[in-house]
């Protein structure tokens, strides 16, 4: 006869103090191998800073790739001007580099003609800079880009803890299969998606619990690979109001198991009911996403938050800009202050987990936007360290702005401004 196991609550245990070796030391550590941390990475690292970059997965590209969220989404405003160059979009073009036709049931789709060189500038007002790309060659890619800029890449390994200096980070506490360790850092990116970091590190932040069920695959049937988009409705305010539940959040183990199961059994229904409408095809599962698909999990509370009133708004210390992948029009400045935890002067902050509010949040959490803050976020640690050891606070911001314009960044007050439709 089995004996069923409960768990047990409401009790501790004493872990036994214990050394750790340090067993690295860089100028910059970034942690989650995304879209944002890729860019950091890169961005730092081409800068002249040694880097490690950290991920618990054994992939980088995050949603975009385990996921397969593979839509590239807009660089441009929708009305024919480009908000976002520079390294984001090498990386677009890195993502489709390998790709020599369309796919429209894959939704592997090239740069639109007219936004190649010498484009027509007519069309760039009514087709938008966007591609669709081929998430397991954008996998290898982002891992040949990152080895070739000199990144050490460590897989497998999850942020578990942060040794703080009075106002700084001094240590990143690691676990991996080597055991606990500690790496040594001047400044270091959160770009875990999540505000790891800065919860660790005692930012302040906000969590939310209005996560729907999703996760997107790909089937084969007679007419060869499809990707489903596979997704319970959702507000892009991030309320309930009009979503599908159930409802999950991103900062507990339960509910991200049970987000995880439950996207599972979306798709298995979605199979079937596909399989029904197809009797004579041999219909088949052949990937699926591999990491849990949440939306929007936990953020930074900087000292700043960008919301939707900022729209066409000009900040002095604005280091990127990006448009609405929704709708054509919007441009947000993304001010250098959403960027900077409070409480750590060397931390920053990448990727969807950045200051911005839940009126914003659906813009500055996509691909584009997350690339953009990867790349201010590496290029302003690798200056914030030959300035002031890592101290972001003491950043001279105009130094930014102009090493971001000199590497590609589009700054232009005047691409803020809104058009008529």
């Amino acid at each position: 006869m089995s004996t069923k196991i409960m768990p047990t609550r409401g009790t501790t245990i004493l872990e036994p103090v214990r050394k750790l070796p340090v067993t690295g030391t860089y100028d910059v550590v970034v942690a989650g191998g995304g879209i944002a941390g890729v860019a950091a990475a890169v961005a730092a690292a081409r800068n002249g800073m040694s880097v490690c970059l950290l991920e618990k997965a054994c992939a980088l590209g995050g949603l975009a790739t385990l996921g397969h969220v593979t839509m590239w989404l807009p660089l441009c405003d929708g009305r024919g001007r480009q908000v976002i160059g520079g390294l984001p979009e090498e990386l677009l073009k890195l993502s489709v580099a390998d790709l020599r036709r369309d796919n429209s049931a894959a939704r592997f789709v090239g740069i639109p003609p007219c936004w190649q060189p010498g484009g027509d500038l007519e069309e760039r007002k009514r087709v938008r800079y966007r591609v669709d790309f081929n998430p397991a060659s954008y996998l290898l890619a982002l891992e040949k880009l990152v080895g070739d800029a000199g990144v050490k890449l460590l897989y497998d390994t999850r942020v578990c803890a942060v040794r703080r200096k009075s106002n700084r980070i001094s240590h990143l506490v690691v676990e991996n299969k080597g055991g606990r360790s500690a790496l040594a850092c001047r400044a270091v990116v959160d770009a875990t998606g999540d505000a790891d970091i800065c919860f660790l590190a005692g930012e302040q932040t906000e969590s939310l619990d209005t996560n729907v069920l999703s996760g997107w695959f790909y089937h084969l049937q007679a007419d060869g690979l499809n990707l489903n988009k596979l997704s319970n409705a959702y507000n892009s305010y991030c309320t309930r109001a009009g979503a599908e539940g159930p409802f999950f959040r991103g900062d507990d183990a339960g509910q991200v198991t049970d987000h995880i199961l439950g996207t599972r059994d979306l798709v298995r229904r979605r199979l079937a009911d596909i399989r029904a409408r197809h009797p004579d095809d041999d219909v088949q599962i052949v990937s699926l996403a591999t990491i849990a698909c949440f939306r929007m999990t936990r953020r930074l509370v900087g000292s700043f938050s960008l919301g939707e009133k900022h729209m066409h708004g000009w900040f002095d210390d604005a280091v990127g800009l990006t448009g609405d992948w929704r709708k054509g029009g919007p441009v947000y400045a993304i001010p250098w202050r959403t960027l900077c935890g409070v409480k750590n002067r060397n931390l920053l902050v990448a990727g969807r987990c950045i200051s911005s509010d839940t009126t914003v949040w659906e813009v500055t959490r996509a691909i584009p936007t997350c690339a953009l803050t990867g790349t201010v976020t590496g290029t302003a640690s690798a200056l914030a360290v030959q300035q002031s050891d890592g101290d972001a606070h003491l950043l001279a911001v105009a130094d930014l702005q102009g090493l971001l314009k000199s590497q590609g960044g589009l700054l232009d007050p005047g691409l803020v401004a809104p058009l008529p439709e």
